[in-house]
Parts: structure tokens; C-alpha cells; sequence
């Protein structure tokens, strides 16, 4: 496994090398505002429409039954945007967030009883003794008319301990495909070490029940506390998440300077961070890199130099049939979406489209669709459809 990512990294290496000569930072660069697509990009197999513009997008996510969208911006504004209209409302009700670097309103996700309950879970950043964390919390949308709300919001899980700073959150939400598991990827607050420390749960990927309690079955529930919630560690700041039409679940995580990874994640694994990186540290600062038989689990694709890979999408509509369960991923400094071939837990050939913006987040529509969110300087809402 370790001599595959070696050998998809170099691919990837080769194919980003134009993209970024960055590090993999989550801050959102300034600049002019350019194209919604690049010159040459006639050969792409999609054609590239802007849709609605936001200030600080950050999380997207269609709502089933009706294919309303919910927008999250990281200063704690929530937006609800009409399938049929376009027309949007700002939902009310939403948390206070503690909006700093990285921190704020995170992801938004139905649950998989929304049409039933109308219940969405979010994330966001609050403050507490410590400094700040990331919480996972659900609410009931009320909507109707030209207003919206978040109504008996409740937090079920938290980040533990609070640190000080304002990095690596990452909250990402997920869920199990047959409905009954919470998936959320805790970062490691540019800590490190917590990673390979499993009586917190930062630098980790916890699998919850649907309520936020550890959900049995887990690699260390008879250890109890923090450590049951723990599903995978050792990452470090992994902002993707998503099953595969197969019930693969894979994640991608942003290295240090270079060593960006896709991985598939398997329960009780450790993904080497700090210990183990195709990476190096800021400053030229060296970290072995991932080797066969060293204990930990390698990348299933790895990035040098960075791409930021800020979300993830494994696809599984009609309308690209070309691509359905591979992973399409959102890339910051890379500005960039990237489409990677999955078979199975293996990870092949890449394509790189520059769109000229750093890439937030990556969703699909119900009829198939691939909409994308340009980071904050930009804050484009685009709709991806086949060319031509």
C-alpha cells in the first residue's frame, strides 16, 4: 500500500505542479476576481455556469424531496435558496460561532430522517475554559413562506479539550449509508501530537449514534469516555468526508508542506500524523515518510506540492456516468477540482481542472449535477453540467 501511494503521489505530484507551489493553508488569498473557467477549457467534459455569489461560503447540502440548498458561511449566517426561484432567505435560530481563521459555521447535512422530521445537523466553533472547538449539533428546519429557522437546537457532540489558537477544526459531517451512524472528522488544532493520542479526541474521525453518543461497536468502546467516540486517528486536518456508492468511506486531509491525502478509512487504523507524512514540516523541518510495515496506514493518493484539499465529493448521479464513485475534490491552493478514479479502496488516474479560484466545497444535485462553492474573495456558487 505505502509503494501505491508513492506512486500515485508522484503522478499527482506531476499533474498539481502547475496548480500550487503553496502550502496546504486554509486561509482564503484576495486578489481580482477571474474567469468561472480557464482559457482551453473547451476539452472540459463539463460546462461551467455561476448561479449566486455569498461572502464567506465555507458548506452546501441539498435538501431531499424538495432540492432546496442550504449555504453555510463561516461568520454564522445560515441561507436557504429555492430549487424552482433561486430566491433565498437567511435562516434564523442559527448558533453564535466563534468566527476566527479557520473557525466559525462549518458543515450542514439533512439527517437521513429529514424528510420525515425535517432534522439537519451542523457544526460550528465555540468558545469555552480552554480556548475554542468545534461542537456538532442538530436542529429541526422550519420553513415556509419567505422565512426559515432553526428550531429546538441541541449540541451532541464537542472537540475535547478546548485549545487555544484558531486551526485545523476540520468538522466534517457524515453518515453511515444505512442511516443509523454520525461520522466527524476532529483536526488536530495544529497541535500534533493529540493525533496519536487516543484519551482526547482531537486528530481523529469519530462514529457516533445518530443521538451523539459513542455508537457500539467502536475500536476502543471498552476504554469509555472520549476514546469509544474513535473511529480512526492520527489525521490531521481532514476537511472531506463522504461514503462511496460501495460503502467505502473515504476522507481527504490537508499535510503539512506537501503530503495533501486521499485515504480510505478502516476502523481502528492509524494514520501516522505527526509521526509519519509524505510531507515535511513548515521550515524545511523533515518527517519520515510513510514506508510498508512501519504501522500505520498510507495514503490511498497523496499531493506534493499541496493542493489544500478542502472537501470532497464521491459522486453518484447519471448525468456524468463516467464518474459515478469517483471523488471529486474541492482544492484551496490549488484552485482547482480534481477528479480522481476510485475502484474499490484503490485510487487511479487523476484529472486536474484549474477554475482559477480556491475550491470550498463540492456537492451533487439531485438530477446529477456537480455544484461547487469558491472560497471567500470569490464566493461563486457554480453549476457543473456535461459539455455540449
Amino acid at each position: 500500500m505505502a509503494h501505491l501511494a508513492r506512486t500515485l503521489g508522484g503522478l499527482a505530484a506531476g499533474l498539481v505542479a502547475a496548480l500550487t507551489a503553496g502550502c496546504s493553508g486554509d486561509t482564503a488569498a484576495s486578489g481580482a476576481l477571474g474567469p468561472a473557467t480557464a482559457e482551453g477549457d473547451r476539452d472540459w467534459p463539463f460546462a461551467v455556469e455561476e448561479v449566486d455569489r455569498y461572502d464567506e461560503p465555507w458548506a452546501m447540502a441539498f435538501l431531499p424531496g424538495s432540492g432546496d440548498l442550504l449555504v453555510t458561511e463561516r461568520s454564522g449566517v445560515l441561507h436557504l435558496r429555492d430549487a424552482d426561484t433561486g430566491e433565498q432567505v437567511e435562516v434564523g435560530g442559527v448558533p453564535e460561532v466563534v468566527d476566527a481563521g479557520q473557525g466559525g459555521l462549518g458543515d450542514v447535512a439533512p439527517a437521513p430522517t429529514f424528510e420525515q422530521d425535517g432534522t439537519i445537523y451542523l457544526s460550528w466553533v465555540e468558545a469555552g475554559d480552554g480556548g475554542t472547538g468545534a461542537v456538532v449539533g442538530r436542529a429541526r428546519l422550519d420553513a415556509g413562506g419567505s422565512s426559515a429557522s432553526l428550531e429546538d437546537l441541541e449540541v451532541l457532540w464537542r472537540q475535547v479539550p478546548k485549545v487555544e489558537g484558531d486551526g485545523h477544526f476540520s468538522h466534517r459531517i457524515a453518515f453511515s449509508p444505512d442511516g443509523q451512524h454520525l461520522f466527524v472528522t476532529s483536526g488536530e488544532r495544529q497541535q500534533g501530537s493529540p493525533a496519536q493520542d487516543t484519551s482526547n479526541n482531537l486528530g481523529s474521525i469519530v462514529r457516533l449514534t445518530l443521538d451523539g453518543d459513542p455508537a457500539p461497536g467502536n475500536p476502543l468502546e471498552d476504554r469509555g469516555g472520549v476514546s469509544a467516540e474513535l473511529w480512526s486517528w492520527g489525521h490531521r486536518n481532514a476537511l472531506g468526508l463522504q461514503f462511496a456508492p460501495d460503502g467505502t468511506l473515504w476522507e481527504t486531509e490537508m499535510g503539512p508542506e506537501g503530503g495533501d491525502e486521499l485515504n480510505v478509512i478502516e476502523p481502528g487504523s492509524n494514520y501516522g500524523w505527526p509521526e509519519v507524512s509524505n510531507g515535511s514540516d513548515y521550515g524545511g523541518g523533515e518527517i519520515p515518510d510513510h514506508a510498508e510495515g512501519d504501522g500505520f496506514a498510507a495514503p490511498a493518493a497523496w499531493w506534493n506540492p499541496s493542493i489544500s484539499p478542502g472537501s470532497l465529493l464521491v459522486y453518484d448521479g447519471e448525468m456524468f456516468a463516467d464518474w459515478r464513485g469517483d471523488a471529486l475534490i474541492g482544492a484551496l491552493s490549488g484552485e482547482a477540482l480534481v477528479h480522481v478514479d476510485l475502484d474499490g479502496t484503490s485510487a487511479g488516474e487523476q484529472q486536474v481542472y484549474d477554475l482559477g479560484q480556491r475550491v470550498r466545497a463540492v456537492d451533487e444535485a439531485p438530477d446529477g449535477s456537480i455544484w461547487l462553492l469558491e472560497d471567500e474573495g470569490s464566493g461563486r456558487l457554480l453549476r457543473l453540467t456535461p459539455a455540449g
